[in-house]
């Protein structure tokens, strides 16, 4: 049964996402397998320690508390797809075009609070109380901007930690070759102290490149689809206010979606 968040949108697991962990993790233990090693040999409690909480701490300080916050929200996002409305939108769109066409402007007031998006409510409200269409693509534009910027921060933080890991993980390697140079004197022990110390590195690359850096990725996509389709509706609510054709209105709006989506 798929979950239920709380804006009351049914969502599913990103297959992409999950196998892609799967496919890439399990792709460098079959390796290490397939070369003789043991998966006990990659387990190292002090390497992931050392890797994790080195990368989350430069994380932390080179982000807001803010940014952080929203990263860490936004994260299951990657990990869930939400089914399109775009389409739906676009038909109420089209409804309030020709509803408006039919009658006039002042009509829509009664369809306002049963629209399903809410940045659409918002520009349909302007239009009505006859607020100039350039004035409210100025107010409705830098709205947009302001919070894709801030999905984009939120995204960032995950980038950022991409460019961490693999240096964190260096610095790992480093603490335990030191570790094992002050210990030369038994012999038996230094093939695999090394070993051990260089699972870090592993830790810091692998973690970057198959966790941190697409999670950062696929939230920015997300990020930059959702400011697309705030701005179609945006751009429908100014169409209706210009008393476009609505075959021309829906014609318009469905250029916004890509070819799945159509």
């Amino acid at each position: 049964m798929s979950p239920v968040i709380p804006c009351g949108k049914i969502v599913d697991m990103d297959k992409a996402t999950w196998i892609g962990l799967l496919v890439g993790f399990g792709g460098i233990l079959l390796g290490n397998l397939l070369e003789g090693g043991h998966v006990s040999s990659l387990m190292q409690l002090t390497a992931f320690i050392i890797v994790m909480a080195g990368t989350l701490g430069a994380v932390m300080v080179s982000s807001d508390e803010k940014d952080l916050k929203l990263g860490l929200n936004l994260a299951k996002k990657a990990f869930t797809n939400e089914p399109s409305v775009a389409k739906e939108k676009i038909s109420e769109i089209v409804e309030c075009s020709r509803l408006a066409k039919k009658e006039s402007l002042l009509a829509l007031e009664t369809r306002i609070s049963r629209l399903r998006d809410p940045l659409f409510q918002k520009v349909l409200r302007n239009v009505v109380d006859g607020v100039e269409a350039q004035e409210i693509r100025d107010i409705f534009e830098m709205q947009i901007q302001t919070e894709e910027e801030e999905l984009l921060a939120g995204a960032k933080i995950w980038t950022d930690a991409g460019g961490f890991a693999p240096t964190i993980g260096i610095i790992g390697a480093v603490l335990g070759l030191i570790h094992v140079m002050g210990n030369l004197t038994d012999t038996s022990k230094l093939g695999a102290g090394i070993a051990v110390a260089f699972v870090a590195t592993v830790y810091g690359v692998s973690s970057a490149n198959l966790l941190f850096l697409p999670l950062g990725n696929k939230l920015k996509k997300k990020a930059l689809h959702s400011s697309r389709e705030k701005m179609m509706a945006l751009e429908g609510g100014l169409l209706i206010a210009g008393g476009v054709n609505p075959v021309v209105i829906e014609q318009k709006l469905l250029a916004y979606l890509n070819s799945n989506e159509r």
